[in-house]
């Protein structure tokens, strides 16, 4: 037994081997030597439970070689998605323009002027750089920007209800995902929450009896990740406005109708066949604030966006947790590259990931899933087929979505559908596909064009391995 620990290489003596060495024009030595103590690790593990006979030090290196191959630089990575959700939240939600990207390497490259004024020549404030052009693109008197939308309803209402009570339908009363639930916003945000109505049906009149000298919100929450059909009642904005008005007449301090949007439509959507609430819609309405993401059906990066009345949002800038939900200049330079795109909508419908995707025709992705499909047939040891499906936008947008799309199904001989999945998943680079009827397929609403070669070179990667081994 001892014997074999002392045919345990030393560290030293690996770490200047030819083969591992290569290395170190992608890693730090810090990171092949971890390697290295995991794998010796391993080897001692193995002899004190007598499951070695022999050390090999070629052996050895051969195993620290294939971590090493293995090992990946960055954990956060580029994948490719063939699920065919849009806005996958799993997968980073939406991606970003061109433009976005453009703006955002140029203002990070460089020093620039997140705070600082350069016509007055001294100290200006981050959130100008986005807020005129959202403004005029909702139609509001005024924009603040932050880290994400559950942070844009907590402020808000953190500002406006503490200790104070807000008024929201139960049908409202949704999770946001991860276990991030407006009741819980709402109690962590110093206000109490006062719930009116039922799942399926709610009146304006339970507002009204809702009502006392202590409510300081009527908050609208759009249901953007559910749909409830059938025997139901909602109060409109309309309604809401005009109950906070009748309420304001004889009130000190005023109640405001605070709107959570949740995706944040900037464009009509009803051409690609769906409807979605704009913002421009809700402020048109009077109400007083509106808050939505950046990330989802924008098509920009996470950020929470609150939109409204001019008073307002100065009352919010002022807020000691604004500086605790601050966006950083990655995060303003990306949302600036693509707001710009949406005064020429029909520019957007073509520039921005996620609207390019909602409006790819049926007759794009079957021609798309055509040419992957020719493509993969000519790859050896695996087979293919073109199927019909239905993708779906995500991201907690347009629950009732399903558009259709085109899938090209992979096949390899003796691999079930979810052993394909699983090689698939683990590649240098992963694609990510959906599993339908017990066939693995890829939707190509989501793939991008760059995607494709990696594809077929992957398969044809996998499928010489097979002929080799068989």
């Amino acid at each position: 037994m001892s014997d074999l620990y002392r045919e345990i290489p030393q560290v030293a003596k690996l770490l200047e081997d030819a083969s591992i060495k290569s290395f170190l024009s992608r890693f730090y030595i810090s990171e092949i030597k971890e390697v290295i103590d995991e794998t010796l690790a391993d080897l001692r593990t193995k002899i004190k439970n007598n499951e070695l006979k022999e050390i090999k030090y070629e052996e050895v290196v051969r195993l620290i070689v294939e971590k090493l191959n293995k090992k990946q630089i960055y954990s956060l990575r580029k994948v490719i998605n063939g699920t065919g959700t849009i806005i996958h939240t799993n997968l980073g939600r939406s991606l970003l323009s061109e433009a976005a990207i453009k703006h955002v390497i140029e203002v990070c490259a460089n020093y620039n002027n997140l705070e600082y004024n350069l016509v007055k020549g001294e100290r200006g404030s981050r959130y100008e750089h986005v807020e005129g052009m959202m403004a005029r693109l909702v139609g509001s008197e005024a924009c603040l920007v932050v880290n994400n939308n559950a942070a844009a309803v907590l402020l808000s209402v953190s500002a406006f209800a503490k200790n104070k009570e807000v008024v929201v339908s139960r049908g409202e009363l949704v999770e946001i995902g991860g276990s991030f639930r407006i009741p819980e916003i709402i109690e962590t945000s110093g206000a109490i929450l006062r719930e009116v109505g039922t799942t399926n049906r709610t009146h304006l009149s339970d507002y009204e009896k809702a009502t006392n000298d202590n409510t300081a919100i009527y908050l609208k929450v759009h249901p953007s990740n559910y749909h409830i059909i059938g025997f139901t009642n909602n109060v409109t904005n309309d309604e809401i406005v005009s109950l906070e008005k009748k309420m304001n007449k004889e009130r000190v301090k005023p109640i405001i109708t605070i709107e959570d949007l949740g995706s944040g439509c900037l464009i009509d959507l009803s051409s690609s066949g769906y409807k979605e609430n704009l913002v421009s819609e809700s402020i048109k309405s009077g109400i007083d604030l509106v808050t939505f993401s950046g990330d989802k059906l924008l098509g920009g990066p996470q950020a929470g966006i609150i939109v409204g009345k001019k008073n307002l949002i100065d009352q919010l800038k002022k807020h000691p947790l604004l500086r605790a939900f601050r966006v950083d200049k990655m995060t303003i330079a990306a949302l600036e590259g693509t707001i710009r795109d949406y005064f020429d909508e029909e520019k957007a419908k073509r520039t921005i990931p996620t609207l390019k995707m909602i409006y790819l025709s049926e007759s794009e992705l079957r021609e798309r899933a055509l040419m992957l499909y020719e493509r993969i047939k000519c790859i050896e040891g695996i087979s293919s087929e073109v199927i019909r499906v239905y993708s779906t936008i995500g991201g907690g947008s347009l629950p009732h979505s399903q558009l259709v799309s085109y899938g090209v199904v992979i096949k390899i001989s003796n691999y079930p559908a979810h052993e394909i999945e699983r090689v698939l998943r683990n590649q240098e680079v992963p694609i990510i596909g959906r599993i339908v009827n017990d066939k693995f397929l890829l939707d190509v609403r989501t793939l991008l064009d760059s995607d494709i070669d990696i594809i077929i070179n992957t398969l044809d990667r996998i499928g010489r391995s097979l002929w080799k081994t068989s």
